[in-house]
């Protein structure tokens, strides 16, 4: 895995982690102010073990740290339109 793969990996589970917060408010309140929030997929050692060395380097002294199992992504959806239709229209 490269750098910048591991880090678009990052993003978007960051990105899914926060929707997945708003949904789910409960899940916030388990989370320690100022907590280090460190992803692993229950199975890739190898993000994981790339995930957690970052999170070392990164850490602030006595900073909770918080772990966010994943089991994996679903594939992204592109749209929520029904059935859209194209009109072209020479003009307003």
């Amino acid at each position: 895995m490269t750098e910048a793969e591991f880090w678009k990996i990052q993003r978007t589970l960051s990105s899914e982690f926060s929707r997945y917060i708003l949904g789910h408010p409960e899940m916030e309140e388990k989370i320690p102010l100022d907590a280090q929030v460190v992803f692993l997929f229950n199975d890739d050692e190898e993000f994981n073990k790339h995930s957690i060395e970052v999170a070392r380097s990164q850490r602030e002294k006595d900073q909770p740290v918080v772990f966010v199992k994943v089991g994996g992504l679903l594939p992204p959806f592109e749209s929520r339109l029904i059935n859209p239709k194209l009109e072209v229209a020479p003009q307003l």
